[in-house]
């Protein structure tokens, strides 16, 4: 069915979007890669229980971020 024939008068039109969360389905796409790191610093990671290839992520998110505004 075409965007055209779809009837939206039952819909009520949304004025107020404050209360809206962006991004809430975005996932970014990601890559799957090998990376070596010392030994310290993964037993640091993997201390602060699971998730730690997330906290790597953010980590580095973060830095890239960090440099990123720096550089504008």
């Amino acid at each position: 069915m075409p965007d055209e024939e779809i009837d939206y008068s039952d819909i009520p039109e949304i004025l107020d979007w404050s209360k809206a969360v962006v991004g809430k389905f975005y996932r970014p796409v990601k890559e799957s890669l090998t990376i070596r790191l010392d030994a310290d610093v993964l037993a640091w990671l993997k201390s602060q229980g699971r998730g730690y290839q997330t906290r790597i992520n953010n980590l580095l998110r973060k830095a890239m971020e960090s440099n990123v505004h720096r550089s504008i």
